[in-house]
């Protein structure tokens, strides 16, 4: 690691770990910020020791990290046990003496906190921790609320909570700089939103994208498949204009079947628009319109700086587009009637071509899309990939669903407009085709397995009662024969 560079601690929330590097990679390119790992890093690790510029260049990191819960200054690490922490925390101390006097002042209050990973500490035991440190050289008084500086201690007992060491593996020490922004996780939080569906997108993966999508204040961001617009929420909340398309009437103008229990009809003012509002970005939304993704609508001059979306699998919602036929049918229907057009299967192979052709020609250069692409496990393996000329795929992510299916975040940079080159798509589209059929085939499959599996451990109790001198009433029930309710 450079030594021109400050060593810092990024210590992550442990979830989504898959998806957290593609996410730190695309706010360094945002921030534009340097920042190195060491040989051995390891990115499923719940915190990473990496070289920064500044105390600037960390804020601005974890200012709009959802993975991450806090970045502080490295002061001690050890991997040889705590007699050789403790060893090193007093050489830096000693060696830095100068520099961190104005952290050690008599009217600096100051708080230590102590976590632990994989292993579970009483308040005793942390405070007992703690008091292994008295030669810290403090001198103001403490404050666990706001303190002027906030010191972290970190125990790291590995990933395998079945082999859990006699000794921590990691130890760390050093000064909190910045939380990330996980709050803002619960700030836009379903549970309290004005217009949910079916499919609306969790928060968390929502802002994730945003990130992954590099979405800035004033940038145009658009989302084909809007639905209830929790996209276009997170986008917004990253200071992003707007906008979306959708298939579906009902869920655009708030007219589908609430979706909260007990909700039997939706308010009035439910909307994406008013979803927008409630988080104070209403002057953010452009406009979600009624279309069909697989006959564009748009000018080719258009052009986004982003395209985040979550198309639909057809498991939970239908994939459809409009069916055009050759012959108008005669009907009784008058000239000023409603007409609401029949529908067609969209098969996932197109519509990911259609996706990927369109945003080769809508963004702009470097302009990113962000999208949610299904896959059966089994296929993991496999090139089933979308890909194309105009695009390079900069992150693959994996979130499962189940023990048989998964879906995969793909993020695609534009890195070229060539006209010659916005037709390149390629994809196999054998085993990306019939997904649903196969998904519902799996799901058959595995539920038989679990039943089947049921069935011989109920035998196996069986044999064992009977072993034991138990017998079966008639109520289905195995019992002695002295306990019958008879008896």
């Amino acid at each position: 690691m450079s030594s021109t560079l400050k060593k810092y601690v990024l210590w992550f929330a442990q979830e989504h770990v898959d998806f957290r590097q593609a996410e730190i990679a695309s706010l360094l390119r945002i921030w534009n910020i340097q920042m190195e790992t060491p040989a051995d890093h390891n990115p499923k690790r719940p915190f990473w020791v990496v070289g920064l510029q500044n105390d600037e260049a960390a804020r601005k990191l974890a200012s709009r990290s959802m993975s991450l819960r806090c970045i502080f200054e490295l002061w001690a690490h050890s991997n040889e046990g705590l007699a050789n922490f403790h060893q090193a925390l007093r050489q830096h101390i000693e060696t830095n003496a100068q520099s961190l006097a104005t952290h050690f002042e008599a009217n600096k209050s100051f708080k230590i906190t102590v976590e632990t990973y994989n292993k579970h500490f009483s308040q005793r035991e942390k405070v007992a921790k703690i008091e292994t440190m008295q030669y810290l050289p403090v001198e103001g008084p403490v404050n666990l609320k706001t303190p002027d500086v906030h010191y972290w201690y970190i125990e790291f007992w590995g990933l395998d909570p079945m082999d859990v060491p006699e000794q921590p593996y990691d130890v760390l020490f050093g000064r909190w700089v910045a939380d990330g922004k996980r709050d803002m996780i619960n700030e836009i939080s379903l549970k309290t939103r004005k217009f949910i569906g079916n499919t609306s997108m969790d928060p968390q993966l929502s802002l994730l994208m945003a990130n992954q999508g590099l979405v800035e204040s004033g940038h145009l961001v658009f989302d084909p498949f809007a639905g209830s617009g929790s996209l276009l929420v997170a986008a917004a909340k990253f200071g992003a204009y707007v906008a979306g398309a959708d298939i579906d009437y009902m869920i655009v103008h708030g007219k589908s079947k609430p979706t909260r229990v007990n909700q039997k009809v939706r308010e009035k003012d439910e909307s994406i628009y008013a979803n927008l509002q409630q988080y104070g970005c209403g002057g953010l939304f452009v406009d979600v319109l009624i279309a069909d993704f697989s006959r564009s609508i748009w000018a080719d001059s258009i052009v986004f700086d982003s395209i985040i979306t979550d198309p639909p699998y057809g498991i939970r919602e239908a994939t459809e587009r409009i069916e055009f036929k050759t012959q108008r049918r005669a009907t009784a229907m008058t000239e000023d009637a409603v007409h609401y057009p029949s529908t067609s299967p969209y098969q996932l192979c197109q519509m990911y071509k259609d996706l990927l052709q369109f945003s080769a020609r809508h963004l702009k250069l470097g302009g990113r899309l962000v999208c949610w692409f299904p896959m059966l496990r089994k296929d993991a393996d496999s090139d089933v990939l979308p890909r194309h000329k105009c695009l390079q795929l900069v992150a693959n992510s994996e979130q499962p669903l189940s023990g048989y299916s998964s879906r995969r975040l793909l993020t695609y940079e534009k890195v070229s407009d060539s006209e010659a080159d916005l037709g390149a798509f390629e994809m196999s589209a054998t085993v990306v085709e019939n997904f649903r059929e196969r998904y519902f085939t799996q799901l058959a499959e595995d539920n038989g397995t679990r039943k089947e599996r049921r069935l011989e451990l109920r035998e196996v109790g069986r044999k064992e009662a009977k072993k034991r001198g138990k017998q079966q009433q008639p109520d289905g029930k195995w019992r002695f024969p002295q306990d019958a309710p008879d008896a």
